[in-house]
């Protein structure tokens, strides 16, 4: 499985699902989709704005676990 870390890195910096879509352009739904982790794909665009944005590398943002 993997986890995104989304809403961990928002909640560090105190931001909200729309400000991440109006400072990365990506839609809002993408984003919340995101935060919940019910996202079932991601573009590797969106995953670029979100490392630029976070300032992070790919890893701090999605982690492979395992499944219980």
């Amino acid at each position: 499985m993997i986890r995104c870390h989304l809403s961990r890195m928002m909640g560090e910096r105190k931001v909200k699902v729309m400000d991440v879509a109006r400072e990365t352009g990506l839609h809002r739904n993408t984003v919340t989709l995101l935060y919940k982790e019910t996202a079932t794909r991601v573009d590797l665009d969106a995953i670029e704005k979100l490392c630029r944005l976070f300032e992070c590398e790919v890893g701090d943002l999605f982690e492979l676990v395992a499944e219980k």
